[in-house]
């Protein structure tokens, strides 16, 4: 997979890549990250790349004609995604798919943003919250590290991101590990009992309680079985 961001601020990103796992896996060739400055697109001494918005407002807004360069340069690519409070909420699903591709290209906008023409130029706007912040880095690096770890190879474990909130639908099931026990709080026995079939059935059985109490819209459209169902039937009953 190679990921190209387009930044103005490139030294935001690329210690982000020089650390962990995302480090390891552009050593070994599974993952190419390239931080463009966008500045570098801009033409004149001064390299402008914004200007005062027509119609008046306060702030400024990135130049269309210099972003669109700083694309073009990086093209071909299977996606450009704007990186955006206006676009399509990302999550676990949207990471799957973005997975599977061979080249992204990350637009981080500042300031007001970027001209509404540069629309035209990319494939999908996306946002990683409702929320505004000061630029587009922090969700090209969230973007950057959900699709990376689904990158077979990434990941030591294989099957771990299976298992993952979001993966299948639910959050994630409670993890303990040493010490046994700390400060009274102990691990449930079933976790040591060495019999896999119910360890199994615990962990599904607390997903589906926590999803329940935390986010539980989430059941709305997860793939339940009749099981789970009955389970979260005796939850509502109060005999979990």
């Amino acid at each position: 997979m190679r990921y190209t961001i387009l930044t103005l601020f490139p030294a935001l990103i690329r210690p982000w890549t020089e650390e962990s796992i995302l480090q390891r896996a552009i050593e070994r060739g599974l993952i190419s990250v390239d931080v463009r400055d966008i500045r570098d697109y801009a033409e004149g001494k001064h390299r402008v790349v914004d200007d005062t918005p027509y119609g008046g407002g306060a702030g400024m807004v990135m130049r269309v004609d210099v972003v669109v360069r700083a694309i073009e340069a990086a093209l071909p690519a299977d996606e450009v995604i704007l990186l955006s409070p206006a676009g399509k909420p990302f999550n676990q699903r949207m990471a799957e798919e973005l997975a599977r591709k061979d080249h992204l290209v990350l637009v981080a906008g500042r300031y007001e943003g970027i001209d509404a023409r540069i629309e035209h130029f990319i494939t999908r706007e996306v946002s990683i919250g409702d929320y505004v912040l000061m630029g587009g880095e922090v969700a090209a690096l969230a973007i950057l590290e959900a699709t990376a770890r689904l990158i077979p190879g990434v990941i030591k474990e294989a099957q771990s991101h299976q298992q993952d909130s979001f993966s299948t639908g639910l959050l994630d099931y409670p993890h303990y590990t040493r010490p046994p026990e700390f400060r009274g709080l102990g691990v449930p026995e079933i976790l040591i009992s060495g019999h896999h079939a119910k360890i199994a059935e615990w962990r599904r059985k607390q997903a589906l309680k926590r999803t329940r109490e935390r986010r539980p819209e989430l059941l709305e459209v997860a793939e339940l079985t009749p099981q789970d169902l009955a389970w979260l039937d005796e939850f509502d009953a109060g005999s979990e």
